[in-house]
């Protein structure tokens, strides 16, 4: 069946074509300048969206809607209400109100708060979101929305995410005014999030407890193969795979989703799917509706997708490249160079900018990535570290460092590749190279943040991008609104970053132990776990800087520390309880069962000769042995370690708890219980293995 792309795209879209078709001139006129302004859309405008709203719903199959939203579990929420209205004779007839499209009230109390709800405190408010179009989804008109308390807290991620947005584009328009820039009315804020993913075959992942309860193996010997011999990168895509993904791409191009790039990834069985760039919030969104669509369509193909962060261990994890950049409404990449970026004051006063802001609120970015998957993720695999750092690459480096010693700079010529075979085209060459060990990396004209995990929210490390490079765009307004002297002016703000600022850039290898010892002499933070990171939240420095911007009050900002703090002690709580349970019910019945296996084999060798040799089994059995009563023992200890857990009320002390006890009992049983897979045969392991699971997708 062939797809008609141009077609299908957007098809399930409420989108501005849509609306200029559906609404009166004038209503479409006040909506766009709603959406434009951030103004409070009237009453009647609103009933007359909602109308044409549901007609177009009802024209594409819709019975019921909802407003779609991004608590704070990472995930989305939805309750479905139907249009149906009773009407007379015990009939119905199809209606969607103005109030209904504007407001909903699911309970907020239900929902991960960080103690902002009690239980006896339930109301809470769905806020339309009018700069994110409406779309269908499983026959439901999918309305995106805002979430916030019945006390006015945001208890969502996209509340904080548009607040961000509206500082950065308050402040850098300041800075474009001042470079005469008089035709910007908005600047925007972008992201392509690359995103990456696992797929295991369904059978094999249902004999998994681990897999089911978690997302992530927490036993298993590596394959005899892995991602050695580099194979399976850019490598030749499954037919099964490949159905699956012709199926991904169509329904999310109907969702109006602007998915451009997919391919094998480097670990057996990992792929990555990459969209075009749009505007942050829009991008979460996307994302959102991308995870979700993976899991549902994986499985009509007889597949499961994995999207924790480091579902395998000793091969890559998966990642969500965050491609961040900022653009106006005029069409212009704040973070192009051009060809001359010495000489381009307005790229390099922006880029100083984001340079600073990476630099003094390198622990909110760190944070803002932190989970228990991402630690295990975090440091090898093409992973970078968890020290932040900023790659600029040879060129820039030197355009910065022309600056800071006041010398000239000459530039460098565009070379061409010259590959060495004259059939071949000829194409200039890049002006620097890719560093795939770098968190925050520049790639010609945006920047690469490479450390979130690939099972979280875009929007927690965007509004910390946002709301840093705003906070340094306001310092940099302030300073040069006020100026006698602009040019003078603007060159010792750009010198001063230079000086004040390049401990922050590193082109170097993040994966060399002597960078942990460079970094730590340039005073740079080296926050290993979520635990290490989570407290910097709550500093001072950090509270003062979102409250200013207007991005999260104190409140808010506590509550969101206290549920990442919790969320984190939760998601290894569970993998404990697995662990115990697959190690308790499985593992040590098959090994228990194999070692009788073992010595029945000797008895029955003994019995017809005592000159049989048994020597394979006793060792065997002998090994075994000793393994199993180390495993059983290392279950008592971990069992021992979550009662303890179950005792700790502090938040903070439980995840500290986590770290340094939990997850070390939790390795300590492992080991055993992975030695014992390479002796235990494989009909008698409980299930499927490393190999299986990596290469069982035929």
């Amino acid at each position: 069946m062939k797809t008609n792309v141009t077609e299908i795209f957007a098809s399930k879209v409420f989108n501005e074509e849509q609306m200029q078709q559906r609404l009166a001139k004038d209503t479409f006129k006040e909506l766009q300048k709603t959406i434009r302004d951030g103004k409070p859309l009237n009453i009647k405008i609103a009933n007359a969206v909602a109308h044409a709203m549901k007609e177009w719903a009802l024209e594409n199959g819709a019975t019921h809607f909802t407003h779609w939203f991004q608590p704070m579990t990472g995930v989305t929420a939805e309750k479905h209400d139907s249009f149906i209205t009773p009407s007379e004779k015990g009939k119905v007839i199809m209606e969607f109100s103005g109030k209904e499209l504007i407001k909903g009230e699911p309970d907020a109390s239900s929902f991960p708060n960080g103690g902002l709800r009690a239980t006896f405190e339930a109301r809470g408010y769905t806020a339309w979101d009018p700069t994110s179009y409406a779309f269908i989804k499983n026959d439901v008109l999918c309305i995106p929305t805002a979430f916030c308390s019945y006390s006015g807290h945001a208890l969502d991620k996209k509340t904080p995410l548009l607040r961000s947005m509206e500082a950065i584009n308050k402040e850098a328009l300041r800075i474009l005014h001042l470079f005469h820039h008089d035709d910007v009315t908005m600047v925007k804020s972008t992201v392509g999030p690359e995103q990456e993913y696992f797929l295991v075959d369904i059978e094999q992942y249902k004999q998994r407890k681990d897999l089911i309860y978690t997302g992530r193996t927490l036993f298993g010997l590596p394959a005899p193969k892995g991602q050695e011999m580099e194979d399976h990168y850019f490598g030749t895509i499954k037919s099964r795979v490949q159905t699956f993904m012709k199926e991904l791409n169509t329904e999310l191009w109907k969702l109006g989703v602007l998915v451009k790039t997919e391919h094998n990834e480097v670990a057996p069985a990992q792929y990555e799917l990459a969209p075009i760039f749009s505007t942050s919030n829009i991008a979460t969104d996307h994302n959102q509706l991308t995870m979700e669509l993976i899991q549902r369509i994986a499985k009509k193909h007889g597949l499961v997708a994995l999207l924790n962060e480091k579902p395998f261990e000793g091969i890559n994890g998966s990642g969500k490249h965050n491609n961040f950049s900022l653009s106006t409404d005029t069409g212009i990449n704040l973070l192009e160079p051009g060809e001359t970026p010495y000489e381009n004051a307005q790229f390099l006063l922006f880029l100083c900018a984001i340079i600073k802001a990476v630099d003094e609120y390198q622990d909110l970015l760190r944070l803002s990535v932190a989970s228990a998957g991402n630690d295990h993720r975090l440091g090898a695999n093409e992973a970078p570290p968890a020290i932040i750092s900023i790659f600029l690459g040879d060129e820039l480096t030197e355009v910065l460092e022309a600056i800071e010693k006041g010398i000239s700079y000459d530039g460098k010529d565009r070379e061409f590749m010259k590959i060495g075979a004259h059939v071949l085209p000829k194409f200039t060459k890049d002006t620097t190279d890719r560093n795939r060990t770098s968190p925050f990396a520049f790639t010609g004209n945006k920047f690469e943040f490479r450390m979130p995990g690939s099972a979280s929210s875009i929007a927690g490390c965007n509004i910390c991008l946002n709301t840093a490079i705003a906070e340094e765009l306001r310092q940099y307004a302030d300073i040069l609104e006020s100026a006698h002297d602009f040019e003078s002016t603007l060159h010792a703000l750009i010198l001063d970053t230079i000086k004040n600022h390049k401990r922050i850039i590193f082109n170097g290898n993040g994966y060399d132990d002597s960078w942990i010892q460079e970094a730590e002499k340039r005073g740079l933070l080296n926050l290993r776990t979520t635990p290490d990171a989570l407290p910097y939240f709550v500093h001072e420095k950090n509270i003062e800087l979102f409250e200013r911007n207007k991005v999260l009050n104190r409140e808010e900002i506590y509550s969101r520390y206290e549920i990442m703090m919790e969320e984190y002690t939760k998601t290894i709580n569970i993998e404990a309880l697995t662990m115990i349970n697959m190690a308790q019910k499985e593992i040590l019945p098959a090994a228990l069962k194999y070692s009788k296996h073992l010595a029945q084999s000797v008895k029955l060798k003994r019995d017809i000769s005592t000159l049989i040799d048994t020597e394979y089994e006793e060792v065997n059995l002998t090994r075994l042995s000793s393994l199993l009563t180390q495993a059983y023992k290392n279950v008592l200890k971990l069992q021992e370690s979550v009662d303890t857990l179950k005792g700790i009320d502090d938040f903070e002390k439980a995840a500290f708890f986590v770290r340094d006890t939990l997850i070390l009992d939790m390795e300590q049983l492992r080991k055993p219980c992975d030695e014992m897979e390479s002796i235990v045969s494989s009909q008698d392991w409980p299930f499927p293995t490393y190999g299986k699971l990596l290469f069982g997708i035929i």
